[in-house]
């Protein structure tokens, strides 16, 4: 009878042992979760809409994951319908990291003070828009878009509207003027791509680099449309992290050091994921940035009266 009790004392200790050594690894694990008062804290990122929502879904989910592994945070990945309301979303402190266009970026930063462009890819230093218009026009320089109808992307968007309107009144033409019509706002590169080519529009502006990526995946027919004038370069993409004082407070000291190590880390032979996201965003790297970049994007965009 002794035997079988002290047989059944031990099983109980074992168990007891086994349910707290459970207990600290699930609280160890939930440390970095949870804010000083203890609920579990979600580190929000996001990105403008601005080319195919589910491909872009997709790549931002998978965005997420990576930094989470990387960061020991919490991040999930929130969709926007538009740019404004990403950039609210900003200012309220609802989202606390940013793929951001130039102007939004510019934007976003005016109105959360101490948020700071933290990376960009390489060809972010020299990007370009295209000007695009039906195969058949007779159409060569930007002047001759005088009393045509014209499509940009979105309003808010530097490759598909600021910039592309700045060189247009460079070159005499006033876009709220000279077309025919009151200029159209798509409301993304690839929707502007497909107004022209069916014929909506007969002539766009749009972000280079999402017109060479879907010409090389045969999904623009050149045989309806095609680009006539290639623009001057100019900053534009970068990732922006919101006040960094704010953010290592809820987050813990040296997160926004973190999070910008992660994605300057990222490289493509790394692994399948990593692979997958800078095949999403066409670059091989992302490297470091800083506000005073994008201060020529900031005088357009107050001259053109897209920032106050």
């Amino acid at each position: 009878m002794k035997k079988v009790l002290a047989i059944l004392l031990s099983m109980l200790t074992l168990i007891s042992f086994t349910a707290c050594s459970v207990e600290k690894q699930e609280s160890s694990e939930n440390k970095e979760q949870t804010g000083k008062s203890g609920k579990e804290v979600v580190f929000r990122i996001g990105a403008i809409p601005d080319q195919n929502v589910s491909e872009l879904n997709k790549s931002m989910e998978t965005m997420a994951k990576y930094l989470s592994k990387e960061t020991g945070l919490k991040v999930e990945f929130v969709p926007s319908v538009d740019y404004a309301s990403l950039v609210t979303g900003f200012e309220r402190g609802e989202i606390q990291l940013v793929w951001f266009g130039g102007l939004t970026g510019v934007q976003a930063r005016a109105v959360a003070p101490g948020s700071n462009a933290i990376a960009q890819r390489p060809i972010d230093a020299e990007f370009q828009s295209v000007f695009i218009a039906q195969k058949d026009l007779d159409i060569a320089k930007l002047e001759d878009l005088k009393g045509k109808t014209f499509t940009f992307g979105s309003e808010s968007s530097t490759s598909g509207s600021l910039m592309p309107r700045y060189f247009l009144t460079q070159s005499g033409v006033d876009p709220d003027k000279d077309f025919d019509g009151a200029p159209n706002y798509s409301g993304s590169h690839d929707k502007t791509i497909k107004l022209v080519e069916t014929g909506a529009f007969q002539t766009g502006a749009l972000n280079i680099s999402v017109w060479n990526k879907l010409v090389e995946e045969k999904k623009v027919d050149l045989e309806k449309v095609k680009v006539f004038y290639t623009t001057p370069e100019y900053f534009d993409y970068n990732w922006t992290i919101n006040n960094a004082d704010n953010i290592d407070k809820v987050y813990g000291e040296g997160t926004r050091e973190k999070v910008k190590e992660a994605i300057l880390a990222m490289s493509a032979e790394k692994g399948s994921d990593q692979e997958e996201i800078l095949r999403f965003f066409q670059t091989d790297k992302f490297v470091e940035t800083k506000n005073e970049n994008y201060k020529a994007i900031e005088e357009v965009g107050k001259s053109l009266g897209m920032v106050k």
